[in-house]
């Protein structure tokens, strides 16, 4: 994936993820900036996604710990645990919420 592929997939990422919040009436709010986007529940928790460039990583940033994701066949795989991008953000963001947030893989 070549810088620019990673900078149109990850805005179009952040797009996705807030649409997803937006439509998933979650008490969760998105604020998207720069090479972030925050997410804050109404108790005041953040959870941060953030893309880093130099390395072509998406990182999550949550109570429970950051994680970095790296792009590999296909998917977007935690090199720490092998877990997957989306199925750590949605668990990161019921936490933050109290409830069930499933945020499906984008395409």
């Amino acid at each position: 994936m070549t810088e620019s592929e990673f900078l149109q997939y990850s805005d179009e990422l952040f797009g996705y993820i807030d649409e997803c919040i937006d439509t998933g009436g979650w008490e969760l709010d998105c604020e998207a900036g720069g090479n972030v986007l925050t997410i804050e529940s109404d108790n005041g928790e953040q959870i941060i996604v953030n893309r880093h460039v130099a390395t072509q990583e998406l990182w999550i940033a949550a109570k429970s710990g950051g994680y970095h994701f790296a792009y590999h066949q296909g998917q977007w795989i935690s090199g720490r645990d092998g877990s997957e991008f989306f199925a750590v953000l949605s668990q990161v963001l019921s936490a933050a919420c109290n409830a069930t947030v499933q945020i499906p893989v984008l395409n």
